[in-house]
């Protein structure tokens, strides 16, 4: 997870029984870079959740990360980020079955090709 989603989503995560690692959990904490981000992600399998359309453009030209949930909100309280996160989250888990690239907006669970 990276360092603009706020710490109480990765708590959400956790408590919802997934294992999350926000930047700030990594050695360089929030100044590690989208690279390091990237190659930590793939080795242990993760799948980044970040807001930041680096990651997207990244994904897009070189398929990296290999799975991707980009969230799509605008702006949003933390609260209510967190409430979809909990509505959606069987959904989101499904989703990555099978795809690398999901997008959370306010309304709706996009699945890229």
């Amino acid at each position: 997870m990276d360092a603009q989603l706020p710490l109480k989503l990765a708590d959400v995560l956790r408590t919802l029984g997934h294992s999350v690692i926000h930047t700030v959990d990594l050695p360089n904490g929030n100044m590690t870079t989208d690279a390091s981000i990237i190659a930590t992600a793939d080795l242990q399998e993760r799948i980044i959740i970040s807001k930041d359309s680096d990651f997207l453009i990244s994904y897009r030209l070189s398929g990296k990360p290999k799975k991707l949930l980009l969230i799509s909100t605008g702006n949003i309280s933390n609260h209510d980020l967190n409430s979809l996160f909990i509505t959606n989250m069987q959904k989101i888990t499904d989703a990555f079955i099978e795809n690398n690239l999901v997008e959370l907006t306010s309304k709706m669970l996009i699945i890229h090709e």
